[in-house]
Formats: structure tokens, sequence, C-alpha cells
């Protein structure tokens, strides 16, 4: 069959060629490719970098799409077992959700992943002690922010505040319905900017996209904001570092609790529960999602593209 196919580990450029057929094994199914996103983690896994990354190759890269069942039924799918994965004609799977009949299958592709990722925190934290007040993003000027501002919202939060860099992205995510904070220079995240924000009231919720340094200022301003306010504190994402110190102060001046959103954490039923509404609300326009779409034969433009729209390769 054909397929994108990455080589060897290190960042290799995904090549459109022939690969062997999947097995199918117990409790899967032969599914034909609709269409699948190129998300960071698709990145980070081809490349071998990703905790979750097998180290074998040659591989085809991708972990989730939008594929069409042997009967003609339009699915979100995923869980295929390494050396394949979803940048393929064909791919065997376990799970297959059936999508509305309003889906528009580039949008799945491209928003489920970096939605899923800010939705499972975000309503864990309403079904566990209601809608958050105000909800701290931290990288939200990333596809998966923009999507975290939108989910944020669509759950009836009343105060968001986001805090990223770039004049414009910054404007486009104010746009959206979100305070912001501008991260100086590169990486550099001002505590006391955060903190400002802040005010005297300790966020409910923040969902850190960057960790690292972000994090350890975003700690900073936490230590700092009077009173003694619950806090939940969740890393996603680890762009600005994979290490980040905790003061010992924040965790003994408030109720703090710090958790990850991950694959690896998540209950899988409940999981699945969330990802069936979540498509819903992209169907629905509720969601809106950036995607450009490139056919699977154009793999290695669509990897190499500027930054902009979450790029989705279509069969075809």
């Amino acid at each position: 069959m054909k397929a994108a196919v990455v080589t060897t580990a290190g960042g290799a450029v995904p090549e459109y060629g022939d690969f062997r057929d999947p097995e199918v094994g117990q409790g899967r199914q032969i599914v034909e490719l609709v269409a699948t996103a190129i998300h960071p983690i698709v990145r980070a896994k081809a490349s071998g970098e990703h905790y979750s990354s097998t180290g074998e190759f040659p591989l085809v890269p991708g972990v989730d799409a939008v594929a069409r069942t042997a009967d003609g039924t339009l699915v979100y799918t995923g869980d295929v077992e390494e050396p394949w994965g979803t940048f393929a004609e064909r791919m065997a799977v376990s799970m297959a959700l059936p999508l509305p009949d309003s889906a528009d299958p580039v949008a799945i592709a491209a928003g489920v992943n970096p939605g899923m990722s800010s939705w499972m925190p975000l309503t864990t934290h309403v079904d566990e002690h209601g809608t958050p007040d105000t909800v701290v993003i931290i990288g939200v000027t990333g596809a998966a922010g923009g999507l975290a501002v939108q989910n944020a919202q669509a759950l009836g939060v009343r105060r968001i505040i986001g805090v990223g860099r770039g004049a414009d992205d910054l404007k486009r995510v104010a746009g959206l319905g979100a305070e912001t904070v501008e991260i100086v220079g590169n990486r550099n995240v001002d505590a006391a900017a955060i903190g400002a924000a802040l005010g005297d009231k300790a966020p409910d919720l923040v969902l850190d996209f960057l960790w690292g340094s972000a994090a350890e200022a975003a700690f900073q301003a936490l230590a700092d904001v009077p009173g003694a306010g619950a806090t939940s504190y969740v890393e996603i994402g680890g762009a600005a570092g994979e290490q980040a110190a905790v003061p010992a102060s924040l965790l003994r001046s408030r109720p703090f609790h710090l958790s990850g959103s991950g694959i690896g954490s998540f209950d899988m039923q409940r999981y699945i529960v969330q990802i069936i509404a979540y498509v819903q609300l992209i169907a629905d326009g509720k969601i809106e999602v950036d995607a450009q779409a490139y056919p699977l034969s154009k793999v290695s433009e669509a990897w190499t593209a500027l930054p902009g729209p979450r790029p989705v390769l279509v069969a075809g």
C-alpha cells in the first residue's frame, strides 16, 4: 500500500512510498484513510524522541485519523500498532467511532488531538468541582492553546487568561475571548505580569502547554497571590523544557494539585465518551479548527510547511 514512511530516527522528513499492508489482529478491522493530521506528537514519535516511541524503524507516522470502514461508515479512529500509523491508505484499528453526518473530516482530523488535551482536564474539573471561574492557559498562542480557549468558553468559564508570545497571535486569542499576558523574548515569562493579571484571586485551573521556565514563572505568580484559593495545575506539553522546579512555599500556602494530561493519564472509557462529545462540538461549528489539507502523496511538503494552519493529509 502507499504510505508516508520514516526510515530512521532523528527527525527525518517522511517520504511517500510503499509499505507493507497492516496485520489484522484480534479485535481489529481494516479501514481506509480519509484524513489525518500532522500533530506535534506525530513529529515527536516519528523522530523517536517521544516517551511512547518504540524505536522501531522504518515506520508509518500518525496517531489518529478519520477513516472509512468496509461498510462505508465514516469514523474517528486511532490506536494503530507500530510500525504502522495513520499516514497510510489503510490501517488496522480497534477503535472506530462513527461521525455525525455534519462532520467535516479535515476539521475532525485536525482538531480532536490538540483539542482533547485541554478538554479532558476541563471536563474533569467540571465533573469534580463544577465549572471553573478562572482558567489560565500557558502557551495560549499555539493551536492547542487556541482550542483550549474555545473549550473553556464552551463550558461556560467566566474568565480566561492566556499567556503566550507574538502580538498578532495574542490579538487573535483575545478575539476568542481571552485576556492575554505576553511572553517576552523567546521563552521568558514574567511572573509579575501573570500575577498582575490574576489580581487577588488564584485561578481554579491552569492548563500548561509549555512547562519549563514558563511553569516556574507561573508557580511564582501563584505563590504570591493572596488568600488560599484552591488551584489545579495541569501539565500538558513541554515546549519550554521537560523540567520545572515547584517552590515549597506554593505547596504549603494553598490547596494545590499538580497533574498531567496525556493519553497515559486518562481513563479510556471516559476518554472515548468525551471524544464523542468533542467531535459533536466540532461538527456543530461550536469549536472552530484551522486546518490546511494536502494529499497524502504531498506528505513531505506538508511536513515542512511554515507555521500556520494544522496540516492534514487526505486520501487521493
